[in-house]
């Protein structure tokens, strides 16, 4: 990578260690490109004292104790958390929501913890739809986030705010979740690359804990394999959590087989531009050695299904219990949530216990298919993202608003409900400009494969970012 404009938060942070800028001169920037960028809806709330606290409490320890700043694999890069999820100190999160607001200290978690660790600043939230329910990032109590690369289009959902951050470089690499494709459909829509990890990798305490049941997974969004690498390594073990610490593979050597799926099925036809990069992207692998299998998309079809039902299922009976549980005014949610509210209060436990078996023989059904390859390249989106407002939360069809999603991005959810791996990053750009994205997904604790391999396809350099990070020396 060179020039800024192709720049990432790694060499960001090598600019920052060598002194070519401060913490703080990283972070005012930041700031300045977040009031600059204001239109762009992709922030929700801005705490520059705490941003500038960190820095500044960096910028002394480069001078006291250069060898644990060095350490640090992103000493001084400003970041944003997520206004969902584990939450950060001095970041108080709503949700989306009006029935919270950015008052108080804000809390603090495992992962939040961690990322200051790395080095990491945060100054601010990202914008969120309400409680993570829609593939857009539009919630009624605003702001509207929109695409730095089209902004008619979604930067995604539902981490589409800390999408667009990145893209538009106001940050170079920003904290994001993964319910239902979260990460990786945002990363997709603004050219980024996201991984959503192995269940039980990534820590969720000691709050955020278990609210879909370890369905959800906590990253980052960012503008390179090796960001995503080095965040994943800084980030992952010792999570503390209902599941056994996850021991990751490492990457294969040798020759691989590689599974090619492309055909979506008639219900969620993929556009003929997607469905050639993914193509592409396969092709490109066997090139390198590899042996090439063709998926059959009815030998995946049941297991889409499960977990398209698992999903919604899930994040209807979580909002529904935690409305009650915190004894939540259900009149100041949106009417889709009021909807899922509703929906998750009248499931009979039968339906939801149907749901979950679903999902256990979907996670089987995966197992099966690795036994025949070691990654499967598959399409992330099934068309370019949509205009705004084309995931409409105003009305209270619930099966109507999961179909819109699950026909955007069919694929997302198998890797959440299964607990499996996924990847997503550029491969192209269509007619418009657009990044044309590919997923991969791999057995459980094969997150390094994921990445070598990611790493490889961007080596191909078929996409290139459109603005150069804030603040990074020209």
């Amino acid at each position: 990578m060179s020039g800024s404009s192709f720049a990432d938060a790694t060499e960001l942070a090598g600019a920052i260690k060598s002194g070519t800028l401060t913490c703080v001169d990283a972070m005012q920037a930041a700031l300045d490109a977040c009031a600059k960028q204001g239109e762009l809806g992709a922030i929700t709330y801005v705490n520059p004292e705490t941003g500038l606290a960190a820095a500044l409490a960096l910028d002394q320890e480069a001078s006291v104790h250069p060898d644990r700043f060095a350490g640090r694999a992103f000493a001084g890069v400003p970041t944003v958390a997520k206004d969902l999820g584990g939450p950060f100190p001095g970041l108080p999160v709503t949700a989306g929501s009006r029935l919270f607001a950015h008052t108080g200290r804000g809390e603090d978690s495992d992962l939040a913890r961690r990322f200051r660790d790395a080095g990491l600043c945060a100054f601010g939230l990202s914008t969120s739809p309400e409680f993570g329910f829609s593939l857009a990032s539009e919630p009624a109590i605003g702001p509207i986030c929109r695409n730095p690369l089209d902004p008619s289009i979604t930067a995604g959902g539902s981490s589409g705010g800390a999408a667009a951050a990145v893209a538009a470089g106001i940050v170079a690499i920003a904290h994001a979740t993964d319910a239902g494709g979260s990460i990786r459909v945002p990363a997709a829509c603004c050219g980024l690359v996201g991984l959503k990890p192995t269940r039980g990798t990534v820590p969720a305490g000691p709050s955020f804990g278990n609210h879909l049941g370890g369905i959800a997974s906590e990253l980052a969004v960012t503008r390179s394999v090796r960001d995503t690498a080095a965040i994943f390594d800084v980030i992952r073990g010792k999570t503390r959590g209902p599941y056994a610490d996850i021991a990751q593979l490492p990457a294969k050597t040798g020759k691989l087989r590689v599974g090619l799926l492309t055909d979506t099925g008639q219900h969620y036809a993929i556009e003929s531009d997607r469905a050639q990069a993914v193509e592409a992207a396969a092709r490109f692998l066997e090139s390198q050695g590899n042996e090439l299998i063709s998926i059959r998309w009815d030998g995946m079809d049941s297991a889409i299904q499960a977990s398209a039902r698992a999903f919604g299922d899930i994040i209807s009976v979580n909002i529904a219990g935690l409305i009650d549980d915190l004894k939540l005014d259900v009149r100041l949610v949106e009417t889709m949530t009021q909807a899922f509210i509703m929906r998750g209060r009248a499931m009979p436990a039968t339906v939801l216990w149907r749901s979950l078996n679903g999902a256990v023989r979907a996670s089987r059904t995966l197992w099966e298919i690795f036994d025949r390859v070691d990654v499967i390249v598959m399409p992330m989106l099934a068309a370019a993202p949509p205009p705004i407002g084309s995931f409409p939360t105003d009305h209270s069809d619930t099966d109507l608003h999961l179909e819109r999603m699950a026909s955007f991005a069919p694929l997302a959810s198998l890797a959440n409900i299964s607990g499996f791996p996924a990847i997503t990053l550029p491969f192209g750009e269509d007619r418009q400009g657009l990044p044309l994205p590919i997923q991969m997904m791999a057995p459980m604790s094969e997150d390094k494969l994921l990445l070598q391999l990611a790493s490889a396809l961007e080596a191909e350099q078929r996409w290139q970012h459109r603005f150069p990070i804030a603040g990074f020396p020209t």
